[in-house]
């Protein structure tokens, strides 16, 4: 709560540093808390798979998502995990700066600006992950594209049977271990899909899991079982970042492997 108040007060006294590269952030964007330059610099995804969008190889199937359970039909990533987003995610995460959820929703807006319908539902931390932490970035940022998209959040349907390790140093098989049945879903309403509220349309609707970061889609699987089990139809999943490949962190070098998922639970 203290380091709260002082970093208020440090905003108040002094010109807005970007988080991103620590620059003062250009006059006329008081409240923003990454510069243009930064923003500018994020990387979008491109075309690939149509269920993960990862880069397709010349021949075969996708294999990045061959493992995920049917239940998770598609996750939407908006840009790569490079230096920018570390920070803005990194900032997010570990320093309080949730008003950070704002243009991380942007970015996400901007790879998808059809709105989808359906509701959002943020990726639960653990408890104790919550209680060290005070929030949840996962609804921040769904609060964020709540606004954008017009469409409601619940925070309720989904919920954490067990906390669990952090994910930043496992192997993509540990990961999916750790987070084996770690989640539990409440059923759906009788009218789910088939009426309107005040904060969008559900009419055909999915639930849509709201995350910062994909790496191999371990937690957003695990989310997406756990829906399933619990009678939801359809189960899509939008992220801000998503981890380089390896291939192309190799030519970009764009950090090790410890750097690159050290803010990535996905």
């Amino acid at each position: 709560m203290m380091a709260g108040v002082l970093r208020a007060l440090e905003r108040l006294l002094l010109p807005n540093a970007c988080v991103a590269c620590e620059r003062p952030v250009e006059p006329g964007r008081r409240d923003a808390l990454v510069c243009g330059p930064c923003l500018s610099r994020l990387r979008y995804l491109g075309p690939g798979c149509e269920r993960c969008r990862q880069p397709l190889a010349p021949v075969g199937p996708c294999r990045f998502c061959e493992s995920w359970p049917r239940s998770l039909e598609s996750v939407l990533s908006a840009v790569w995990l490079g230096a920018e987003a570390r920070e803005m995610i990194h900032h997010l995460k570990y320093e309080g700066y949730t008003t950070l959820a704002e243009p991380i929703a942007h970015a996400i807006r901007r790879a998808a600006p059809h709105a989808p319908t359906g509701v959002l539902v943020p990726v639960p931390l653990g408890t104790r992950r919550l209680r060290a932490r005070g929030y949840n970035q996962a609804a921040a940022i769904a609060r964020a594209l709540s606004a954008r998209w017009q469409l409601p959040v619940w925070e309720h349907v989904l919920g954490r049977a067990r906390d669990t390790r952090s994910q930043t140093s496992l192997s993509p098989e540990e990961r999916h271990s750790n987070v084996a049945d770690a989640f539990a879903a409440s059923s759906p309403p009788p009218t789910f899909g088939k009426r309107e509220t005040g904060c969008g349309k559900l009419g055909g609707s999915s639930v849509i899991l709201v995350d910062d970061v994909l790496t191999t889609g371990a937690t957003l699987a695990a989310a997406a079982s756990a829906l399933e089990g619990a009678g939801w139809p359809t189960v899509r999943a939008v992220t801000f970042a998503r981890a380089l490949p390896f291939a192309r962190r190799a030519i970009e070098g764009d950090g090790s492997v410890g750097a690159l998922v050290a803010v990535g639970a996905t």
